[in-house]
């Protein structure tokens, strides 16, 4: 079926990518899976890394990721405790759409940036 505009996207396709995006949607989801992809991280060390991210915020986004099956917490039995974050194989399954991601900013993230709105 078309529109004016052109083809009318079907209601079960749109509700496929609302899920997926509110999976992954959030200022600081993507970055925090970006580097668990590379390797295990602590929650200090996740806080240092990420720029203005607060620790609330990171313990929210960390334990959404957690709850969609991307990332694991574990937690050791040491004094002080140590609790690190990985990457599940389902976030790891991400990659192509990371690399994809990561060659869209290569070619058009400059002239994307120019036009980007100002936040203020």
């Amino acid at each position: 079926m078309e529109n004016l505009t052109g083809p009318v996207v079907p209601a079960e396709a749109h509700e496929e990518l609302r899920q997926a995006l509110l999976v992954l949607a959030g200022k600081w989801k993507l970055e925090i899976l970006w580097l668990l992809y590379h390797r295990t991280h602590r929650f200090g060390e996740l806080k240092r890394a990420i720029p203005g991210i607060s620790q609330h915020m990171l313990t929210l986004q960390l334990r959404e990721l957690e709850r969609a099956g991307l990332v694991t917490r574990t937690v050791y039995a040491e004094v002080p405790p140590r609790v690190e974050y990985a990457m599940t194989a389902t976030a790891k399954a991400l990659r192509p759409t990371i690399d994809a991601l990561l060659a869209w900013s290569k070619e058009h993230g400059p002239a994307a940036k120019r036009h980007a709105p100002t936040s203020g």
